[in-house]
């Protein structure tokens, strides 16, 4: 499994760089230790990232036809994953809507996050391939920001720019390692964003009908905050669908899971299920309820939930979208909206 669930990951430097009541401080007006765990967890991000330098993914890529090879599915999951379809999309607040992120210890109550996502994909310029906006309007990353830049050129690490609110500045570092987990979730930064196809290798186990639903936290009704209020049922989207059946194996040596095996629809490319293995147990499991934006292109879908559990602990996450908050193609975002500008807007 990843190291910790919360563990000296980026949330980690978050909460530190927020609450941290050193003294001795450096020029960047941090203290000395926080620089010294900032730099090494830069250098473990650099240690994974600069092994390969092979092409990425296009947003120019054709729907996959006939019988695809498991490289040429897992190109397709990363296409629809990283909603290439689109020029833009986004997860915003309306109204009292908005996503809600819930993670629950065994035996205890749970806690939530609330955020707002925008992903920009509308870049030409050869050198940025996409920009992506995160804000934390509630929980213990509240006020928090990222803006994060992805680079067409794939040798390089991803660059992050994190508004820290308690002290109204700008911190900046590159990518995060693979296994921090994205915002004190189940969910890896690997899983979010940074696993691109160079990073395994692939072996189509065959297609398989998907038997059952997908997973969802049954949260109860006095355990409900008001941003728990209309969670819904387990998604049973996935139900009888004929899948690719993928098997992922890390390049990297002594990583947190020896494989995953992914269920992937053969119409869209959308990726149902990834269960996780380590030593031949599952240790973790990540469900996607998707639904279509109904275009022309079968992979312009988009996400209802996710939901992680860790099967060694028993944590569960549900990362929940209310439909009403999902955008595509919006004119009205204007660029600046991916600069550092709007982390300095940013309310706490």
């Amino acid at each position: 499994m990843q190291k910790v669930i919360y563990h000296n990951g980026l949330t980690f430097l978050i909460n530190r760089f927020n609450n941290d009541k050193t003294t001795t401080t450096t020029s960047w007006g941090v203290s000395t230790s926080m620089k010294k765990i900032l730099i090494g967890a830069a250098a473990a991000a650099f240690s994974f990232s600069s092994v390969t330098a092979m092409a990425g993914v296009s947003k120019e890529l054709p729907m996959a036809s006939g019988s695809p090879s498991a490289d040429e599915i897992i190109e397709q999951v990363y296409f629809v994953n990283h909603f290439y379809a689109l020029k833009n999309f986004g997860i915003k607040k309306k109204g009292k809507n908005i996503t809600v992120i819930i993670s629950r210890t065994e035996g205890k109550k749970p806690s939530t996050l609330t955020v707002e996502r925008y992903l920009n994909n509308d870049y030409s310029d050869g050198k940025i391939n996409t920009k992506d906006v995160a804000i934390f309007r509630s929980g213990k990353l509240k006020g928090t920001g990222m803006l994060i830049t992805d680079y067409v050129d794939d040798a390089k690490s991803q660059s992050y720019a994190i508004w820290l609110p308690a002290l109204r500045k700008i911190r900046r570092f590159a990518e995060p390692a693979h296994d921090d987990a994205w915002g004190g979730t189940d969910f890896t930064f690997g899983d979010v964003m940074l696993r691109k196809p160079q990073h395994e290798s692939h072996k189509l186990l065959g297609t398989e009908t998907f038997s059952g639903c997908l997973g969802g936290m049954d949260v109860p009704k006095n355990q409900r905050n008001k941003y728990m209020k209309k969670l819904p049922e387990g998604s049973c989207v996935s139900k009888d669908k004929t899948t690719y059946k993928v098997e992922s194996t890390p390049k990297k040596e002594n990583w947190w899971y020896d494989n995953r095996v992914s269920y992937v629809d053969t119409q869209t490319f959308a990726d149902y299920r990834t269960d996780y293995f380590k030593g031949g147990e599952k240790i973790k499991t990540i469900d996607r309820a998707w639904n279509s934006f109904k275009l022309d292109d079968p992979r312009a879908q988009y996400w209802s939930y996710w939901y992680g559990k860790n099967h060694k602990t028993n944590h569960e996450t549900w990362a929940v979208i209310p439909d009403k908050v999902v955008t595509k193609n919006d004119k009205k975002l204007k660029a600046s909206l991916w600069t550092e500008k709007t982390l300095r807007k940013i309310k706490r």
